[in-house]
């Protein structure tokens, strides 16, 4: 199952939960398996008085999580074209809840964000109590180079960021290093890449019966004092009031054209963001567009709820198969997107990606 669990013991019989994801060929990208291990031993640790707090990890020095395993999900719709795959509604479903159970984690849990941390990764580290990033860092949202969306519980995090920053980034997929992390709320701290050990040891030696909250965050800062010179410079904090202009709008294909002109900009970050969309999916620049406007007024649960319907009508249309075909299967990085351009996608195809494509009561309603 690709995860290691270990429970290190602290003071007074406390005692520290550590989740290793550990496939380091693929990155750390998440199947079934282990998503079901990860929701499985969280809910376990979660009632478990001794487990005083749990460390998420990755193994592997390039990613935390690059994701989930989408290439065993497009071989799945491609078995069943036209359907939503068995697999696809169970896997969209557990990981939801996985991630959901981290939202809400009655425990600190503290993930360990280093290296890439795309898509599915980002799912687990936005809902974490700590999110800690290192200078390695990368987060991202690259959902528009294969034709889905950002899921996960991106449209919690992404419409909650300043101005446009999120539907930029959700456009984009463009890289967001450990300083614009903590800028734009998507990390807590910022640790060095070598201080983990330092973290756990620290976690280990703390009274986790007397004032553990302050002790936690003095030995957090303390760690972060000696990490604060390796971060690395801001780069969209700085371009936000360039970016909320470029898209203050009306609708997704005026954003795709004002983005997509700046692929000669004297910007060499937004010409390189300009030259992703232009090469990416067009229904999902409305995906975007429109889970972004809909999600500043929903809970979280909701806004689960809403993705999973619209993750499954992916699965069912043609656009995602074929934008993972492009860059992970064949690699030709040639996809032949069902709607090419996005003025010609019509409002109710894109309104049916989010409606229910099962019968009775939502899969999700218990969240």
């Amino acid at each position: 199952m690709n995860v290691i669990f270990e429970e290190l013991h602290g003071q007074q019989g406390a005692r520290i939960g550590v989740a290793t994801l550990d496939a380091e060929k693929s990155l750390n990208a998440l199947t079934l398996p282990m998503i079901e291990a990860l929701d499985a031993r969280l809910k376990a640790w979660a009632a478990d008085p001794q487990i005083v707090c749990v460390l998420l990890r990755g193994n592997g020095p390039k990613a935390f999580c690059a994701g989930g395993d989408v290439i065993q999900l497009v071989q799945a719709c491609r078995a069943h074209p036209g359907e939503v795959p068995p697999l696809a509604a169970r896997f969209f479903a557990d990981e939801y809840r996985l991630d959901h159970r981290i939202h809400s984690y009655p425990k600190p849990l503290l993930c360990w964000g280093h290296g890439y941390v795309m898509g599915g990764g980002m799912g687990l580290m936005q809902g974490a109590s700590v999110r800690i990033v290192t200078p390695s860092s990368r987060l991202s949202m690259p959902e528009i180079s294969i034709g889905l969306f950002p899921d996960v519980g991106g449209s919690w995090f992404l419409s909650r960021l300043p101005g446009k920053l999120g539907l930029f980034l959700g456009l984009s997929a463009a890289q967001v290093n450990a300083r614009d992390a903590l800028d734009l709320g998507l990390a807590d701290r910022c640790l060095g890449d070598d201080q983990q050990a330092q973290l756990l040891d620290g976690l280990l030696q703390l009274n986790w019966q007397e004032h553990s909250a302050a002790q936690l965050n003095s030995l957090l800062r303390a760690l972060e004092q000696q990490a604060r010179e390796q971060l690395p410079a801001a780069q969209w904090l700085p371009r936000r009031a360039r970016i909320d202009e470029l898209f203050d709008v009306a609708d997704a294909a005026a954003a795709w054209h004002a983005l997509a002109g700046l692929h000669d900009d004297s910007d060499a970050l937004l010409a390189r963001a300009a030259k992703t969309l232009a090469r990416g999916c067009p229904m999902t620049a409305h995906l975007v567009w429109q889970q972004i406007a809909r999600a500043r007024h929903l809970s979280l649960a909701e806004v689960f709820r809403m993705e999973y319907a619209m993750s499954l009508n992916c699965c069912r249309h043609p656009e995602f198969p074929e934008g993972v075909r492009a860059l992970l299967i064949d690699k030709d990085n040639s996809p032949h997107w069902h709607w090419p351009t996005v003025a010609e996608i019509a409002p109710a195809v894109i309104d049916a990606h989010f409606s229910p494509s099962w019968d009775g009561a939502h899969p999700l309603a218990d969240l």
